[in-house]
């Protein structure tokens, strides 16, 4: 193998041990190889023992050899350098954005229970559809911790990680392979054999408390910034642009289920393909647990409680799934959730700290609220400094000063809330002041009769509300302008350059690129993004506009009955009471919008600009939409569209799109990666269209 010949196991040691540093550069390809395949088995074996078993069998400093000695070697024969090699963890160049990924399956929600009732409830619901649907009476439940992290989804294609990406809205997340390659819980390729030739892989990414702390106490000797808890730790390491810095980031991968799978078979029960996992080479929690009735998995959620505060990750509560996929396909779902799983959450937790003062801020529609600022308290897994305090009145009923002890609570990821006074401050109590006038704008403060939400007078005058105006224009699901962010938005009404939306499309390079952190690059890819977000449709405009009230449904349902913009400029107040969910308050809303002249030289303007949508299907002479009355359900992968802008264009034409395929079910849109849908749509013959079919069937779609 080297000048003197020792094979690469021999040579393995002494690298390890510290005696060998080869030079690589005399190597020949086969000796070369050999070593390399020594070497990786080595460290990955290593890096099993450190991050799946707790149980080190080699130093830091023996550890670091090795690595560096497979980096060299690589770095010889740089043919040798595969996607499953140990050295691909450390992370590559940086990026200038995420892609997105679409799921082949949906990642979904999970309903929730807070007590033991809630469970027991869950539990007879499931015996009852059981029953109906014919099968065994009792069912066995999977018990497992509920990790406080973020959720991934690993694709693998015969055995190699080709893609991970984050849940997003559950459709499409973001594409962050590159980083999940760096943590070593997270298997480059898969160990054993037969999993799938396609194999998605979901489960969650935590930084261990022990390592959080650590990580903490070494960044504040150094004097860099020290991370805000474990979850946000998780997830902003996740999402770094530059993976060489989550490669830094003490980062572990839980596996706890599969998503879409092809040429290939799973076991027939959740606890069976939780230890096909882990035979694969991924980590799975070492307290999961099956349960044969509900007061066994009632009994896990008091053990697992118990046990909280002394595991090395943070949970907030437990997930409970029927076993059998059997049984979990004649369960089916609701909404975005499944009917076989349950999320226990376990009860709020509290803590005391200071009241120090209290601010007043100003959102979107004026509504000024009351925010307590606090002496920094660590609750609920995360350290609190603001609790919110919803309005005056709130303020009045808790008899709280500042300088007074307070009770903190916060529960999963709800809002950190001001439960009770604990104590009345020493010394002479400073009641907080409520304010006449806005604290951004100065304008006046009114409160309408009837109502607790004290708001600003002065409208887009008043920059906080412009400013939150224009972040809710650009939103995801409004215009959906990639890019334009808080701290950009900031920037460029304090800059003067915009003072409402229609300005955004107005704005040049030389303007954007003048911006803190915009090079021209990101410049000009925020004006692209403005560009293609000219091309939108009627719902997502009207969401847009941000009116009182009118939230994304409302505005879908407006745009439905209308089907112009035109139409709902000259509705009375009749006609918008004829539109489902729009009431009297929200009528009234809609109305003062458009009446105010600004806001129609506002919409003149975006539409002048180019902002445009495609017409809406006429009503027939029955008032009633192309598709009313149909229910459709959308499932697989789409190219033309992601799923969410089909469900959209299908409620555009009245349909109703349900999660889930049953009898009612009129069609069923489905791309490739469908899976138990499709097959519940081929039991009950339900039509089913695919991709190209839907565009000839409806050529509009595509441009929605």
């Amino acid at each position: 193998m080297s000048a003197s010949g020792e094979t690469a196991a021999q040579l393995l040691t002494q690298i390890e041990a510290g005696i060998a540093a080869p030079d690589f550069a005399s190597f020949k390809q086969r000796p070369a190889k050999a070593l390399h395949s020594a070497l990786c088995e080595s460290l990955s074996q290593h890096n099993r023992r450190y991050y799946e078993q707790d149980a080190p069998s080699i130093d830091d400093a023996a550890y670091d050899r090795l690595f560096a000695a497979l980096q060299a070697l690589e770095a010889a024969f740089p043919s040798l350098a595969g996607v499953d090699s140990p050295s691909q963890r450390v992370g590559g160049a940086p990026l200038d954005k995420f892609e997105q990924a679409q799921h082949l399956l949906p990642m979904l929600s999970l309903d929730n229970a807070f007590d033991a009732d809630s469970l027991l409830q869950f539990d007879k619901r499931i015996k009852e559809r059981l029953q109906k649907a014919g099968k065994p009476l009792q069912p066995v439940y999977v018990c497992e911790p509920k990790l406080d992290g973020v959720a991934l989804s690993l694709l693998y294609e015969n055995g190699v990680l080709q893609r991970a990406a984050t849940r997003g809205d559950g459709s499409v997340g973001e594409n962050i392979t590159e980083n999940a390659r760096t943590i070593e819980s997270v298997p480059l390729q898969l160990a054993g054999k037969g999993f799938p030739a396609t194999l998605e892989v979901r489960g969650e990414v935590v930084m261990p408390l022990s390592a959080f702390n650590l990580y903490n106490q070494r960044a504040e000797q150094a004097g860099e910034k020290t991370l805000v808890n474990p979850r946000n730790a998780a997830a902003g390491s996740l999402r770094q642009l530059d993976s060489r810095i989550t490669a830094q980031r003490p980062l572990r991968f839980f596996a706890y289920s599969t998503g879409y799978i092809d040429d290939g078979e799973l076991p027939a029960q959740h606890s069976g393909v939780l230890a096909a996992l882990k035979r694969w080479g991924f980590l799975v929690n070492e307290h999961v647990q099956p349960a044969a009735a509900i007061e066994q998995g009632i009994a896990y959620c008091e053990h697992i409680q118990q046990l909280r505060t002394g595991l090395d990750y943070a949970i907030d509560g437990v997930v409970i799934k029927v076993d059998s996929f059997e049984a979990q396909q004649a369960l089916g779902f609701v909404s975005r959730a499944p009917r076989w799983a349950i999320a226990y959450k376990f009860p709020a937790e509290e803590a005391t700290t200071t009241l120090l003062d209290i601010d007043w801020q100003v959102g979107r529609t004026g509504a000024v609220t009351p925010v307590a600022k606090l002496e920094p308290v660590f609750v609920g897994g995360v350290t609190v400094s603001n609790a919110t305090l919803h309005n005056a009145d709130e303020i009045a009923r808790l008899d709280i000063a500042i300088g007074d002890r307070v009770v903190i609570r916060r529960a999963g990821d709800v809002i950190p809330q001001l439960a009770r006074k604990f104590e009345a401050g020493r010394g002479r109590r400073k009641k907080p002041a409520v304010p006449a006038h806005c604290p951004v704008c100065g304008s006046s403060i009114e409160r309408a009769e009837g109502e607790a939400v004290m708001r600003c007078t002065g409208g887009l005058l008043c920059g906080a509300q412009l400013k939150e105006s224009i972040v809710h224009f650009a939103s995801r699901k409004a215009m959906d302008i990639d890019g334009l962010g808080d701290k950009i938005v900031e920037q460029l009404v304090d800059k003067g350059l915009v003072s409402n939306v229609a300005d955004l499309y107005s704005l040049v390079h030389e303007e954007v690129s003048g911006l803190e952190r915009m090079a021209d690059k990101s410049a000009q890819n925020l004006l692209d993004a403005l560009a293609q977000s000219k091309q939108t449709t009627l719902p997502r405009f009207l969401f847009a506009l941000g009116i009182r009230e009118v939230g994304e449904a409302t505005a879908r349902n407006l745009a439905l009955h209308f089907a112009s913009l035109e139409a709902i400029y000259a509705a009375d107040r009749d006609a918008l009471l004829a539109v489902d969910d729009v009431g009297d308050i929200v009528a009234s809303h809609i109305q003062a919008f458009f009446a105010n002249t600004g806001n129609k030289r506002m919409i003149d303007r975006l539409r002048k600009a180019g902002v445009q949508w495609p017409a809406l299907p006429q009503t027939g002479s029955n008032g009633e939409a192309v598709l009313a009355g149909q229910t459709w359900v959308v499932t697989g992968k789409l190219e033309s569209m992601t799923r969410d802008e089909a469900k959209a264009f299908l409620q555009a034409q009245g349909a109703k799109v349900a999660g889930s395929v049953s009898a009612k079910t009129s069609c069923v849109l489905a791309g490739p990666g469908a899976g138990s849908k499709l097959a519940k749509a081929q039991q009950l013959d339900v039509e089913i269209i695919d991709e190209a079919g839907f565009l000839q069937r409806f050529p509009e779609a595509s441009a929605s």
